[in-house]
């Protein structure tokens, strides 16, 4: 008899008949997939060295800097997916854009890969892929060019604020075509060698990096929480901080995946909180929620080591309280 399931996954946007269905599936070369990473990184392999210039790149540092940190981390995360803090809808939009543009898919499919993935961890069992699980080449051949295909997927229901959200069909409809108005942008401003850093090796970055990193935080880093009977921890890979916008802080993110801060401890810097704030004193933002916030997971607890080195670790409940500062 399976082990029952945690409260908070019974309210979670998927709902399995039977947990072993995120198992039973295979992965299977998507030409789709596959074609839109290839020509982004030809794009900007070839047509990057053919044009390069240091204005070019500088054009390629703060495009993929912006959808990172505005579209990637306060977009799509942890906007759409978590809706972690409120903002008038039209903030809410252009954030979700600038999501798009990292390139992964639109808003809609980026929402039900997330999901799936997140609640398969957080089962006993998990498939490879969704886990990361693979050595890392195969892991990369899988992440960008193929798909998993379960053989009897689960049940994924959005709420009415984004499944019948004209705007968000829209994209998700449209979204590798979304590139086209920063690519005529980037061409009437400094020609094809904009075009080929602004957009292809942006994208590449984007996709690649995405994989990169999730490979990273599933696999290898410090873990300050454990969360009990998950197929997988997520880790806090600390070097990726600045690049990933504070992404990489994924220990704490699978601890407590809805606040809108993700580097909870001194040191751990986290960009997207930054901008956050910042927005904040704007008054463009508001209702930003913090581990403190959110309600108690029993299954979420501490760890801390107690042997030089980390030997072993010793395993307490989160305990309550307004633990990290705002």
């Amino acid at each position: 008899m399976p082990p029952p399931l945690p409260q908070s996954l019974r309210r979670h946007r998927v709902v399995a008949e039977r947990i072993e269905c995120v198992c039973e599936g295979e992965v299977r070369f998507d030409a789709v997939k596959s074609a839109w990473f290839v020509s982004m990184a030809a794009g900007a392999a070839i047509g990057g060295l053919a044009t390069f210039t240091w204005a070019a790149f500088a054009v390629f540092l703060a495009a993929t800097g912006c959808v990172l940190l505005l579209g990637h981390s306060l977009g799509s995360h942890r906007k759409l997916v978590h809706d972690s803090y409120g903002c008038p809808k039209w903030l809410e939009y252009v954030l979700v854009w600038l999501g798009v543009q990292v390139g992964l898919a639109g808003p809609i499919g980026l929402l039900r890969q997330h999901e799936l993935r997140d609640y398969a961890q957080r089962l006993p069992v998990c498939h490879d892929y969704l886990r990361h699980g693979s050595p890392f080449w195969r892991d990369a051949w899988w992440q960008l060019n193929c798909s998993l295909r379960l053989r009897h997927p689960p049940r994924l229901t959005l709420e009415p604020r984004i499944a019948d959200d004209r705007f968000y069909r829209f994209l998700e409809r449209t979204w590798m075509a979304q590139q086209l108005a920063p690519a005529l942008l980037l061409f009437a401003i400094g020609g094809w060698g904009f075009v080929f850093w602004g957009v292809c090796a942006r994208v590449t970055a984007g996709v690649f990096g995405h994989w990169i990193v999730g490979y990273l935080a599933h696999n290898h880093g410090r873990m300050s929480h454990v969360v009990r009977g998950a197929a997988v921890q997520g880790r806090n890979v600390r070097f990726a901080s600045l690049l990933t916008m504070g992404e990489c802080w994924h220990n704490n993110h699978h601890a407590f995946p809805g606040s809108a801060r993700l580097g909870l401890l001194p040191g751990e810097w986290d960009p997207g909180w930054w901008a956050l704030l910042g927005l904040r004193r704007l008054g463009l933002v508001w209702g930003l929620r913090l581990p403190e916030d959110l309600e108690a997971r029993p299954e979420v607890v501490r760890m801390s080591a107690v042997a030089a080195g980390g030997a072993r670790a010793a395993f307490a409940p989160h305990p309550p309280g307004r633990l990290h500062a705002r």
